[in-house]
């Protein structure tokens, strides 16, 4: 709490106290009919009013500064929990991609290690053999970058349902066309 909130409250309350006094001489002094003592209770009882409004603005001003001060604090802790989660996420950023560097080079090992090969710069092909993502062997299997006949003769080459190259035929091509109407 506010030093100026404390000494605003204990100081106001202090003044309410004390005005009790002159208004038990004032109620006193009205029965008895004495006016002059009337007017002297109520300027004493007007006095300690004044003196605990003003007590009680000063408890206010204390309250705005405190609230200030708090909504200060909340600035700074939301601002460094801000920072700190930027932290956080920086450093999990930088294990994830650790993880997945790591993860990368074993790959490649594992591809090497395992006898795998890629397609020749010169257009054949070569075996292919490694393990699956499951773990199962795949089979050997012989692919060719470039089919050789095509390569040769400049011409498309013709795939068979098995994956084989067919030589393509000299004729011409023939279309027939049926309309029905």
């Amino acid at each position: 709490m506010n030093v100026k909130t404390m000494d605003g409250l204990i100081g106001a309350g202090v003044n309410m106290n004390l005005m009790d006094v002159p208004i038990r001489v004032y109620k006193e002094a009205r029965r008895k009919g004495d006016l002059a003592t009337m007017e002297r209770s109520m300027g004493y009882a007007g006095d300690f009013a004044e003196k605990a409004w003003e007590y009680e603005a000063k408890a206010d001003e204390g309250m705005k500064e405190e609230a200030r001060e708090k909504k200060e604090e909340a600035k700074e802790a939301l601002a460094e929990n801000i920072e700190k989660r930027r932290e956080e996420r920086r450093a999990e950023q930088e294990a994830l991609e650790e993880k997945i560097e790591a993860q990368r080079n074993k790959d490649t090992a594992d591809r090497k290690s395992e006898g795998t090969k890629e397609a020749g710069a010169d257009g054949e092909g070569e075996e292919i053999k490694g393990t699956g993502a499951d773990g199962t062997d795949v089979p050997e299997v012989k692919t060719e970058a470039v089919p050789k006949a095509a390569a040769k003769n400049d011409r498309p080459a013709l795939y068979t349902s098995t994956g084989n190259v067919r030589e393509p035929e000299e004729q011409g091509v023939g279309m027939s066309v049926s309309v029905r109407t």
